[in-house]
């Protein structure tokens, strides 16, 4: 019973650090998931009956298990199986040595610790959901995000740290008679800072991806500003080229006029009003940071052939800071055009609401198809998953940072898949 009991510890530590960790999805056939339970199960069996714990049938079963349960490439799944087996093996080794260091005084010869192992597994959990809840899920940072250089030390570190306490475990067991509580306490202290060490490489490693993470954001933001600067520079070089000729324009109206040719004259003075139309300001929300944000994804649209259409107006300008308001609107409608060109039919709607105590602002797109809101609002679908899919989630942090709220949903509108996003910003700040 000790080695099912065993299987099923390790089985279940296992799914919760690729679930929780990993961010791997569980395979939607029950049938893979039944196989991936029956296979962990049935090693335990086999070792309960030949009374064995073989590392053969240990990787056997854990390495198929895993490669039944979640849904990944098949390299990715051996690889990550292998790294976990390795580690949680080497968490596990402090967390029996602690257990008898505290319970038996170094391992008394003759006690039977393998009942024991449960114990070691419980604490083991604990450490990794420490881990999750204060290091990964605070941070909203996962193990996959971590750089390929932090993970090898902690499996290095961790295996130093092993081999020492391999060794001076084995002498303690030996000569446990001649130490006093004082060396075992000594040893307690320093297995748990072995641990701790483990969470320090961690804080290291997501630190590093907390600095990486916002310098990539600042980037992304003065890159959206740049773009919104040329696009104003352009429209100004318009103005000014406009100015320069409107003497020679005045002139020639002159000269029609003079002439009589009221049809020829009419038709140039339209030919001036569409020149200027061109660099004159499309969209006018009432907001004049908005403006410049929207009539330049309007230029953006164009060009790319989407519908853009824009509708309401605000009565005031809204209180939002202009860097705010950029983050806000300028990833959502970044969004929205890389979205809505994968679609059949590509069109971005905006809608302005002003009610008496709010703002609303909801940005309708169409998409290739729908997604699932409440599982991938926040993913990207961009190859460089460290660092990108972090638009939206800003998007909410600005929403949060003026109280106001959002609301997302993704329908089909006449057979067509949309993505909407709602949001309801208060006219004055708390």
């Amino acid at each position: 019973m000790i080695y099912i009991a065993d299987n099923i510890s390790n089985y279940l530590i296992y799914l919760f650090i690729i679930y929780f960790g990993f961010r791997l999805s569980p395979r939607r056939n029950k049938l893979f998931l039944s196989a991936s339970a029956l296979i962990m199960l049935s090693a335990g069996a086999f070792n309960a009956y030949f009374d064995t714990n073989s590392p053969i049938i240990y990787m056997f079963w854990s390495v198929l298990a895993i490669s039944l349960f979640f849904e990944e490439r098949l390299w990715h799944l051996l690889v990550l199986s292998a790294a976990l087996m390795y580690f949680t093996g080497i968490v596990d080794t402090f967390s029996v040595m602690l257990i008898q260091v505290v319970l038996i005084g170094g391992g008394i010869d003759g006690t039977d610790i393998a009942w024991w192992m449960e114990s070691a597994y419980l604490i083991s959990f604990l450490v990794y959901l420490v881990v999750y809840l204060r290091l990964l899920k605070k941070n909203d940072v996962y193990l996959c995000d971590i750089k390929i250089k932090y993970k090898l030390a902690l499996l290095i570190q961790g295996s130093i740290f092993q081999m020492f306490y391999n060794f001076v475990f084995i002498f303690f067991d030996e000569n446990h008679e001649m130490y006093g509580w004082d060396a075992y306490a000594v040893f307690f202290i320093s297995i748990t800072g072995a641990i701790y060490s483990i969470f320090l490489t961690l804080s290291l490693a997501i630190k590093n991806i907390l600095s990486n993470r916002q310098n990539n954001e600042l980037q992304a933001f003065m890159h959206m500003q740049k773009q919104q600067y040329d696009y104003q520079l352009q429209q100004s070089v318009a103005v000014r080229r406009f100015k320069h000729d409107l003497l020679n324009h005045i002139g020639v109206l002159r000269e029609l006029m003079s002439q009589k040719k009221t049809e020829e004259a009419k038709e140039y003075i339209d030919t001036i009003w569409n020149i200027q139309d061109e660099f004159d300001l499309k969209i006018h929300t009432g907001d004049s940071f908005l403006d410049v944000i929207i009539n330049y994804y309007l230029y953006l649209a164009e060009k790319e052939n989407i519908e853009f259409t824009v509708s309401g107006r605000l009565g005031e300008e809204m209180n939002l800071e202009m860097f705010d308001i950029t983050t806000l609107m300028g990833n959502i409608l970044q969004n929205a055009i890389e979205a809505t060109i994968k679609a059949a039919v590509p069109r971005i709607r905006v809608e302005l609401i002003d009610h008496a105590k709010e703002f609303f602002i909801v940005v309708i797109n169409s998409v290739a198809e729908k997604t699932d809101t409440k599982k991938d609002f926040f993913m990207t679908t961009k190859a460089d998953k460290t660092n990108h899919g972090f638009g939206l989630k800003n998007v909410v942090e600005t929403v949060e940072k003026y109280h106001g709220e959002y609301y997302i949903e993704s329908v089909e509108e006449n057979g067509e898949a949309m993505f909407t996003i709602s949001m309801a910003l208060p006219k004055v700040r708390d």
